[in-house]
C-alpha cells in the first residue's frame, strides 16, 4: 500500500483541485493524508510558496512486532493542474509502482 501526503493550505485552488482528483482515483491501493501547512511552522516555512506538494510513503507489511513500517517520504513530480483524473492515475502508476530494484 502507498500513502500519499499532500501538503496544502486553505484557499489554495490548485491544492483543492489536486485533492479532489486524488480522491476520485479508483483501483490503486492508496491512502491520502492531507497536511495543512498553516498548522505547523516547519511545514509553512518549507512549502509556503510551493503548494500543492505531493509525497509518497511506502507502507511495508507488518514487522515481527506487528507494526507497520514506513519508508521515507519521496517527493513526486507536480502534476499539471489541467491533468484529468485518468492522467493523474497514470502518473501515479508510473512513479508508485515501478520496480525499485532497477
Amino acid at each position: 500500500m502507498m500513502r500519499l501526503i499532500l501538503y496544502s493550505k486553505p484557499g489554495c485552488h490548485l491544492c483543492e483541485g489536486l485533492q479532489e482528483k486524488l480522491e476520485q482515483i479508483e483501483g490503486l491501493n492508496l491512502q491520502l493524508e492531507v497536511r495543512d501547512i498553516t498548522q505547523r511552522d516547519d511545514w509553512f516555512q518549507a512549502y509556503q510558496y510551493e503548494v500543492p506538494v505531493l509525497y509518497q510513503v511506502e507502507i511495508q507489511p507488518n514487522n515481527a512486532a506487528g507494526d507497520a513500517v514506513f519508508s521515507p517520504e519521496q517527493l513526486l513530480p507536480r502534476p499539471s493542474p489541467r491533468c484529468t483524473v485518468a492522467q493523474l492515475k497514470q502518473l501515479l502508476q508510473k512513479y508508485l509502482y515501478t520496480d525499485k530494484s532497477e
